[in-house]
This record gives C-alpha cells, structure tokens and sequence, in this order.
C-alpha cells in the first residue's frame, strides 16, 4: 500500500508564492513519473508539470517560467515552486506517482488526495 500525502497549500495573494510538497511512503522499490495535475472550478483536470526519475520535466504552457518542479529520490518526495502565482492558478492539486513495490513488482500510478490553492486578486 502506497500513501502520497500533499502539503503546502493555502490562500496566497496574487504575485505571491507557495511551495507544494508531496511524500510517498510504503513498501517502495522505485518511483518512475512524478507529477503534479490540478483542477480548476468548471475545467477539466489537468497536467501542471511533471518529472522523470532521470529528472526530465514538462509543464504546461500557463505555468512555464513560473513553476518550477523538482524530487528527492532519497526522500521519495516531489516538489511544486509556484511563483508569481495568478488567480488562474487557483484549483486543487493533486499528486501523482508511478510506484512499484514488494507486492505489484511493476510501476502502478498512485493519486494524493489533493491540496487546495486559492489566489487572490
């Protein structure tokens, strides 16, 4: 079993800043992907930014120049710097992970429970 708990969501003002965090804890052999999705009210989810364990990243397009993502292997947690944050950013974020264990012995996505972001104009 294989948990992802998210932190360091909240209300922010516009031009501020908030660093997400999310730890993988469980009978862990590896991590592959790991990314960041959010949903905004009345849009559909999607991707934020995501990386490789060989540290290759991708973002979406509103984001790029602004977010910056990042992992520690050693801790087996991945990280969202968001700067310059707009209300557009607004939305909760989940975290996302492909995990092989002891048990499935193959990679397997594994969803956080999500965190709120809320900014203000």
């Amino acid at each position: 079993q294989v948990q992802l708990v998210e932190s360091g969501g909240g209300l922010v003002q516009a031009g501020g800043s908030l660093r997400l965090s999310c730890a993988a804890s469980g009978s862990i052999l590896s991590i592959n992907d790991m990314g960041w999705y959010r949903q905004a009210p009345g849009k559909q989810r999607e991707l934020v930014a995501a990386i490789s364990s060989g540290g290759s990243t991708n973002y979406a397009d509103s984001v790029k120049g602004r977010f910056t993502i990042s992992r520690d292997n050693a801790k087996n947690t991945v990280y969202l710097q968001m700067n310059s944050l707009k209300p557009e950013d607004t939305g909760v974020y989940y975290c996302h992970a492909d995990v092989t264990t002891i048990v499935t012995m193959f990679p397997f996505p594994y969803w956080g429970q999500g965190t709120q972001v809320t900014v203000s104009s």
